[in-house]
């Protein structure tokens, strides 16, 4: 019997600037064309009216005390480029970071895999289309921040050098960076999935503060010379600055700013040179990976699986295995029928629980148990102000996957054949109950045994909402990322006391939780819920 084999042809290093732009330009062509992309673009514009407030508004982007630019072009262009520094550098990396990622969802990677292109030009061509996703962003904001100027009406003589300067020298660079560390962490295995989004967040934001100092490498967020410039400005104007200090960042003002005429900054040579070096290290930095980077070969790829392979395997190896048999490994075996005598409902929540858990190590467990014993015993403020907090943050990937895991394994058409879809999916936001009931149990003894019903109901409402907007994010969207996109801006805000968008309590005020009304929470939480449902019963008719 003859045995034909099929083989990956290597890639080599040609193609050139051509081919690498091509592949760029099409990776950016997918993008644009999906709903996300124009929601993206709806929130650059939003950027632009946050970063250019009405004079008799009560928060600034960018502020000098008690102070702000007349809204001329120099300052309407600065203020905006500052805030895409700023914005667009962290939500950003969300928005661009799945490039690779869909490659091999989708099986494009395998015929890049046999593309004449070497790696690191595989590898630039993502940072290429990264870039122009960053880029189109930007370029939004920055034709929002005229039509803001003629709107403000403080100053309607348009400069465009002034007021695009910024964007370039300011903005720019650090989107290049933003777009070569998408790239690295779909590189590295341990960020290529949620824990990436996760420690994007985490430290991201302290990368950003360092960038507002001084003497920030690579000139920060180019922060300093815009600063110094403002202060000789309102020195010039004959107004004392005092304690104040220069903020960059959505800030409330009890009384709306005072403006004084700003001609706008001048960038220094050794400014833009360090701007340049940041550019050439980000392209560095992207082309790094195709030190280890696969780029989708499965012949590449069993090289180094094989050797780890244990004795006895399957005769599908971990890299090819179909989507639908992963999530079947996953499943522990069924529990027998009479584990949950006399209730459908409960089986069905028991095995959706054991499917949601099955991504949690023993580790992970380790630490959850850790966060429920701290929550019994501190006090019961200190619980709902700083372990609450942990405590609901620590499972987001696990909640991420509900309402999306049947899409992302293929199981949607497998699953809409089966009968009681609706009843599944409600067990499925059971399972997502129970897990953040589990993580937040410690706290919820305390508040009790305190007696504080105010508490105890802003937690009981915080509980159901979370696994309400998992599933409902999840449903609509059939991926994880969205709910971790949407979710640690929203725990971060109610962590930083924003007691508006504080959903479980942990903003007080005179011991009592000045958030919304648990009944708001609750019945937002019910209307998530019913779009989850509602939107799967619609994809099943």
């Amino acid at each position: 019997m003859t045995t034909t084999v099929l083989t990956t042809a290597r890639p080599t290093a040609s193609g050139g600037p051509a081919r690498l732009w091509q592949l760029a330009l099409g990776d950016f062509r997918d993008r644009v064309r999906r709903p996300a992309y124009a929601v993206t673009l709806l929130a650059a514009v939003g950027l632009g009216l946050l970063a250019v407030p009405p004079a008799d508004g009560h928060w600034a982007i960018l502020a000098l005390g008690s102070y702000r630019g007349e809204y001329n072009s120099a300052y309407v262009g600065t203020a905006t480029a500052l805030a895409g520094a700023l914005w667009l550098t962290l939500g950003g990396f969300y928005v661009v970071r799945k490039g690779l990622g869909r490659d091999e969802e989708t099986g494009v990677g395998q015929i890049l895999a046999a593309a004449p292109l070497g790696n690191t030009g595989l590898l630039l061509a993502k940072l290429l289309g990264n870039l122009l996703v960053l880029a189109s962003m930007l370029g939004v904001l920055s034709l929002t921040a005229p039509a803001l100027q003629l709107v403000r009406g403080e100053d309607r003589a348009l400069d465009p050098v002034a007021l695009l300067t910024p964007f370039v020298v300011l903005t720019l660079p650090l989107l290049v960076a933003t777009a070569a560390l998408a790239v690295l962490f779909e590189t590295v295995p341990l960020l290529r999935g949620g824990l990436g989004n996760v420690v994007w967040f985490a430290f991201a934001p302290l990368l950003l503060i360092a960038g507002e100092s001084p003497g920030a490498p690579f000139g920060g967020l180019g922060l300093g010379p815009a600063a110094d410039s403002l202060r000789d400005g309102l020195a010039a104007h004959g107004a004392d600055l005092g304690s104040d200090e220069f903020s960059l960042g959505l800030t409330r003002v009890d009384t709306p700013l005072e403006a004084f005429h700003w001609d706008g900054a001048g960038f220094g040579g050794g400014f833009l040179a360090q701007r340049a070096l940041l550019v050439l290290l980000a392209v560095a930095l992207a082309a790094l990976p195709a030190l280890w980077f696969t780029r989708f070969d499965p012949a590449r790829a069993g090289l180094r699986t094989a050797t780890r392979a244990p004795s006895g395997a399957g005769d599908t190896p971990p890299t090819t295995v179909a989507p639908a048999a992963a999530f079947r490994t996953s499943l522990p075996t069924a529990a027998p029928r009479r584990s949950v005598p006399g209730s459908g409902f409960g089986r069905l929540l028991l095995g959706e629980a054991r499917i949601l858990f099955a991504d949690a190590s023993r580790w992970w467990w380790l630490a959850a148990a850790g966060l429920v014993v701290a929550g019994l015993a501190v006090p019961a403020d200190t619980g709902v102000g700083a372990v609450l907090p942990a405590a609901w943050v620590w499972p987001v990937l696990l909640w991420s996957r509900l309402g999306s895991r049947s899409a992302e394994y293929g199981l949607e058409v497998l699953l809409s054949a089966c009968p009681a879809g609706r009843t599944r999916l409600l067990a499925e936001w059971g399972s997502g109950v129970l897990l953040t009931a589990m993580t937040g149990a410690g706290v919820l003894v305390r508040l009790a045994a305190a007696g504080d019903t105010a508490g105890v109901a802003a937690w009981s409402a915080g509980a159901l909402f979370v696994p309400s907007l998992a599933l409902a994010l999840g449903t609509l969207s059939r991926t994880h990322r969205l709910f971790q996109a949407l979710y640690l801006p929203l725990w971060y805000l109610a962590v930083n006391q924003v007691a508006a968008l504080d959903f479980m309590g942990t903003v007080r005020r005179a011991g009592i939780p000045a958030g919304p009304s648990p009944l708001l929470v609750t019945a937002i939480a019910a209307v998530l819920l019913a779009t989850a449902v509602l939107t799967t019963s619609a994809r099943r008719t």
